[in-house]
């Protein structure tokens, strides 16, 4: 039997150690093929590029898959796969492992969701991976298990159309993981605000900052679980009605 064929792709860029742990962990399962941003595109969220040139250049080949980088957004790499791939659509897309907690209301904000948001747009399974800690130098091999056993059951049992997973995995340094939970999207908010500094020539510019608000304190959320150290598991959809509220609206007065 062929292999399953798996696109990865990541927000954090070609040469991020969570990309390099998921090439790792899908070589095992399948045939890869690698596409990514050549730089960082952290909190790019659903962005394509239009305004510009997208370019794409391999940056290694060994005889069994291809990476390619490109100066296009996670979502610009999903599309352009396409192309690559001459049409034929990937078994299972994932995305990641992104270097800082996807959580709540962190997925709307994230690239490395919207890679897998833009997979189920087009009905291909997809998993978006990220760990708690943002730093590049921690040991990811205690992800790989779970990375590859929830790969594995994409694989097997498929997803709803316009599904995707949304995989957030804690990092408590020497605490074990206690397991997985299939959980929702906690409730919450960031309190922004920006840092006025002075450049050389005294003229102001700012950096956004702010407080992660959390205003749900419920057993069932992705947050609560990943504070209590289990994987939090989110199967999120890119249908953004709220059908409870149509039938609210259609009782207000539209006559014109």
């Amino acid at each position: 039997m062929s292999k399953p064929l798996i696109l990865i792709t990541n927000d954090d860029g070609i040469y991020a150690p969570g990309i390099r742990t998921l090439i790792r962990v899908m070589q095992e399962i399948g045939d890869i093929l690698v596409v990514a941003p050549d730089k960082p595109q952290s909190g790019m969220g659903h962005a394509i590029t239009t305004t510009i040139p997208l370019r794409i250049k391999k940056v290694f080949h060994n005889g069994e898959y291809n990476e390619y980088a490109t100066n296009g957004t996670p979502v610009d790499c999903i599309k352009f796969s396409d192309y690559l791939l001459n049409r034929i659509r990937p078994d299972l897309i994932v995305s990641g492992i992104n270097h800082g907690s996807n959580a709540s209301i962190n997925i709307i904000y994230s690239g490395t969701m919207a890679a897998v948001l833009e997979g189920a747009i087009n009905n291909i399974p997809a998993i978006g991976f990220s760990v708690t800690d943002f730093s590049h130098h921690i040991d990811l091999s205690f992800t790989e298990k779970y990375v590859r056993k929830i790969a594995l059951n994409v694989l097997e049992h498929g997803l709803p159309p316009n599904t995707a997973l949304n995989v957030n995995i804690p990092y408590f340094q020497d605490q074990p993981v206690k397991g997985i939970r299939v959980c929702r999207q906690a409730r919450a908010y960031w309190k922004e605000t920006f840092e006025e500094k002075k450049d050389p020539h005294n003229r102001a510019y700012y950096w956004l900052t702010g407080d992660f608000c959390l205003t749900d304190d419920k057993d069932d959320t992705d947050q609560w679980a990943l504070d209590n150290n289990y994987v939090a598991v989110v199967p999120v959809q890119v249908d953004f009605t709220s059908y409870n509220t149509i039938s609210l609206i259609n009782k207000w007065d539209f006559h014109v």
